[in-house]
């Protein structure tokens, strides 16, 4: 026996609506006019957009949160067909609201009147044995922030994955390296007791060019293993603008060397930050060198500062060829490089040192002209801060 449908008492007035007389009728209409009010506040209320179209995808109804989201306001948006907004919705809408228990969940991209990413859920509801007409509710959720979460994590746990492996093989070319420096030691010494004249000279040489050259690589390995090898800053207060000045007088041969001139432009009075200071150089000396690389002799170097309530800024901008679109959407992955003989990490370790002090680093470039890439850091006084809500 199917369970017997409750009624309130709204539902025994309309019951016997044709037995009310002219006051209550008149007051029946303010009763809905207040319960309509209610139920309009409950649904602008929401974060989430709600819309509820018919059969042919014509939208009735869209609280104030689906109207943000598409960016039209309520006065275009009822009698629009909700494909024709979303195109990319048409074959999967005409297919649901052709079922008789359709109910659909898809997850879309929307450009206006901001990118965003929207998961759409489609529910049924109407279509009674009374002849009212089926109707369909439509719940938009922005899962913008919970799918950039999700691609990080995914980004994080690769480079992470991609470094360690570098490391190691870094780590296991050491032990040939130290095999050939024993050996090339042992030759010399050999050498000198031979006593060759002239050819025992020539092979001195040799031997010293290759010693030289092991050491070369044995310091390259090193200082990469130090660049990639995951640790933890050891956070302390520091002046930015210290920093960036040491950095620039360690380099200031190279740049003289490439014809390059530097102008800083770094506020006297930086608010301090918490920060590794020797992860700071590295940061510094990996966007100089790309800087420096990009540019040819009589190139500009521009460094500038800024700061508000919560950040401290540094801007490096260089005169260099720029950077492609089609490359630029892909600077931070592993291994992509587009300078001859590259590795493609510089960046990538910029972006996790800065991450790993709570920072941003941003670039902007257009072909021709240059790069610009900004440095975020908090500021020591704003590190914990309420999130906006």
């Amino acid at each position: 026996m199917p369970p017997r449908k409750k009624h309130n008492s709204l539902d025994r007035v309309l019951g016997r609506l044709g037995t009310l007389d002219a006051v209550n009728l008149a007051n029946l209409v303010q009763r809905l006019a207040r319960e309509r009010g209610l139920f309009e506040e409950i649904f602008n209320a929401l974060q989430e957009g709600v819309l509820v179209i018919d059969a042919d995808s014509a939208i009735e109804y869209a609280n104030a949160a689906a109207q943000r989201q598409l960016g039209v306001d309520d006065t275009e948006l009822v009698g629009q067909t909700l494909w024709r907004l979303v195109p990319g919705l048409r074959v999967s809408l005409e297919a649901a609201l052709g079922e008789t228990a359709a109910v659909l969940t898809r997850e879309f991209d929307l450009t206006y009147p901001e990118a965003r990413t929207m998961r759409l859920y489609l529910v049924p509801f109407g279509g009674d044995n009374r002849g009212e007409p089926r109707r369909f509710a439509v719940i938009l959720t922005d899962i913008t922030s919970d799918r950039r979460s999700t691609e990080r994590r995914i980004e994080d746990e690769r480079t992470s994955s991609i470094l360690l492996l570098a490391a190691g093989v870094a780590h296991e070319l050491g032990n040939p390296l130290n095999s050939l420096t024993i050996h090339l030691q042992l030759l010399e010494r050999k050498l000198k007791k031979r006593k060759l004249g002239a050819d025992g000279a020539d092979l001195a040489e040799s031997i010293a060019v290759c010693q030289g050259e092991v050491q070369r690589l044995d310091g390259i390995i090193r200082h990469f293993l130090e660049a990639v090898r995951p640790s933890h800053p050891d956070l302390a207060e520091v002046n930015l603008a210290e920093v960036l000045a040491e950095v620039l007088r360690f380099q200031g041969n190279e740049f003289a060397d490439r014809g390059i001139t530097v102008e800083a432009e770094t506020l006297a009075a930086l608010p301090p930050v918490l920060a590794d200071r020797n992860q700071l150089k590295q940061v510094f000396f990996n966007l100089i060198k790309n800087a420096m690389e990009a540019m040819q002799p009589g190139g500009r170097l521009r460094i500038k500062s800024r700061a508000d309530d919560d950040s401290v800024y540094l801007l490096f901008g260089d005169s260099g060829a720029g950077i492609r679109q089609e490359d630029l959407l892909r600077l931070f992955q592993p291994y992509h490089t587009t300078k001859p003989g590259g590795h493609g990490l510089g960046l990538m370790i910029v972006r996790r040192i800065m991450r790993e002090h709570g920072g941003h680093v941003g670039i902007e470039s257009k072909e021709g002209v240059g790069t610009l890439v900004t440095l975020q850091f908090p500021r020591k006084d704003r590190r914990v801060r309420m999130l906006p809500s």
